[in-house]
């Protein structure tokens, strides 16, 4: 029986979404992409999901691009095309990463590497074991970085410090990664599984329309002026204020009690 190469689980609004290929360090195979693709698009057209907890199950969260697909072009002496299965393969998961409207939140145990950490940067909050490693190791092949680590990594850190780190190709210790601003939470390796789906559990009983807004707002903005952004809040304003969730936040609060949000 052939191992499935991602494992979901949802429990109390959260798809848990595990890439399973341990034995690899969860190398991103087209397998794996297309049963990663197909997971969270099936969290994202579902009404019980209200937050996606990604992770990898074994040593580390992924290692990055399965370079074993390519060996027989290497043995042929054949050119390759490493640009082509970007689009088909790599770049629908991560159009659903951001575009989807409940937060995702990325659960890094060990190595982050290549596609793999990017994937993980991806999320839009990251939380990281002590002992995690975070590499844009695709210089180290002669490549450049992929999988929108171009996009997602200058926004995080800087230019500067993106820069240094992607030309070196070295690795980035989980502190240094927190200290940067490229992870917002580091935990012991032993409490990171616990305290991501803790994460994840606060973030599905939260209103999911103004996540999604605020979610939608912060990718704008940095390519918005100010004038763009002030009207881009105000329209945002408007269609989440006709939730649901909104009703029962303002009326909680008028009443003095918690509120019990619904995602609607």
């Amino acid at each position: 029986m052939t191992q499935d190469a991602v494992l979901t689980h949802s429990e109390a609004g959260v798809t848990t979404i595990t890439m399973n290929r341990p034995e690899r360090l969860n190398a991103l195979s087209a397998e794996m992409m297309e049963a990663l693709q197909a997971a969270l698009q099936g969290a994202a057209d579902d009404p019980a999901c209200r937050c996606v907890l990604l992770t990898g199950n074994g040593r580390g969260f992924s290692s990055g691009a399965d370079l074993s697909a390519v060996a027989p072009a290497f043995e042929k002496d054949s050119p390759i095309d490493f640009g082509a299965p970007l689009e088909p393969v790599y770049h629908p998961t991560l159009r659903l990463m951001r575009g989807m409207a409940k937060p995702v939140v990325a659960a890094v145990n060990g190595v982050a590497a290549g596609a793999g950490c990017n994937i993980a940067l991806a999320a839009d909050i990251v939380l990281a074991a002590r002992s995690a490693r975070f590499m844009q190791a695709f210089v180290r092949i002669g490549l450049v970085p992929d999988a929108s680590g171009s996009w997602v990594v200058p926004r995080l850190i800087g230019r500067a410090r993106a820069m240094q780190w992607m030309m070196s190709g070295e690795p980035l210790d989980a502190q240094t990664a927190l200290d940067w601003g490229l992870i917002a939470e580091l935990h012991d390796d032993e409490a990171l599984p616990e305290q991501a789906a803790e994460r994840a559990r606060q973030l599905a009983a939260q209103p999911t329309q103004a996540l999604a807004g605020i979610k939608r707002l912060l990718d704008a903005s940095s390519g918005n002026d100010f004038e763009a952004q002030l009207a881009l809040e105000a329209r945002t304003q408007t269609e989440v204020g006709y939730s649901a969730d909104t009703r029962e936040g303002i009326q909680a609060f008028l009443e003095k009690r918690p509120a019990q949000f619904r995602g609607e």
